[in-house]
């Protein structure tokens, strides 16, 4: 479906990162995995080969947040598989504070990872993906943002501002690269079965001594489905975003959350 795309993804170690570069990856895509950590980097493409034996497979680790690093990462996977059709902005980071205590340092973490690393990562691959869709190959964006983006949590509101951010950031974008041949869309997951939700998990045992099954459905209870959302589902909806026949989707922000916001 996707053969031969050049597809570049944050945050790919774990969670919704990974079920995305597999989802990916099988679609015939060549992938270049990035994330802070090459362990995770390595783990995860150790499991892609195994499942996708021909792939072809970069890793560049790099932090989001460091421009530099980005460029350097992007130039490296430009230079093994040529431009960039494909991003996806997955990288994130919630912290949970009451307002009252989120200085100043939380508050530009949180506008740095979830915000301003999307912003990096898109300037670093834009020029040549605007090349390439200009030669008929298109060019997708995709953020994983949240349905933070779309509504408001309480103690998370540094988190829900940068991704609000991100929201305004896809739909601005889609509108100036509507006519050169490259989409931005952005996903808002629900609460989804990741690394991000198990500290949630974790931060609502140790305040309240609930148990971890209680705080897990506590969570879960804002799906109208009474479930996490999965990895796999975000995937999909990627895969959906890049198909031939998606080029009228275009700066969209599209719930994954068993209708939480229906309401």
């Amino acid at each position: 479906m996707l053969n031969g795309r050049h597809a570049l993804v944050t945050g790919a170690g774990t969670g919704i990162g990974a079920a995305i570069t597999l989802a990916l990856a099988q679609a015939g895509c060549r992938l270049t995995l990035c994330g802070r950590s090459h362990d995770k980097l390595q783990a995860q493409a150790e499991q892609l080969h195994a499942q996708v034996p021909h792939l072809a497979l970069l890793i560049a680790p790099m932090d989001v947040t460091d421009a530099h690093a980005v460029q350097a990462a992007v130039a490296q996977a430009q230079g093994r598989f040529g431009p960039v059709n494909i991003l996806v902005n997955n990288a994130g980071q919630a912290l949970s504070q009451p307002f009252a205590k989120t200085d100043a340092q939380l508050w530009q973490q949180m506008l740095n990872v979830n915000l301003t690393g999307t912003y990096h990562c898109i300037q670093a691959v834009l020029p040549g993906m605007l090349a390439s869709a200009k030669s008929g190959t298109p060019g997708r964006i995709i953020n994983v943002a949240s349905t933070a983006g779309l509504k408001g949590y309480a103690y998370v509101s540094a988190y829900v501002a940068a991704k609000h951010g991100v929201i305004g950031l896809t739909k601005a974008l889609a509108l100036e690269l509507a006519r050169k041949g490259v989409t931005v869309n952005a996903l808002c997951p629900g609460y989804t079965e990741t690394d991000i939700v198990r500290e949630a998990v974790q931060n609502i045992v140790g305040k309240t001594g609930q148990s971890e099954a209680e705080a897990r459905q506590a969570l879960a209870a804002s799906n109208p489905q009474a479930r996490l959302v999965q990895p796999q589902e975000v995937a999909q909806s990627v895969l959906w975003l890049c198909a031939p026949g998606s080029d009228a989707i275009n700066g969209q922000a599209i719930a994954i959350d068993g209708g939480e916001l229906a309401g």
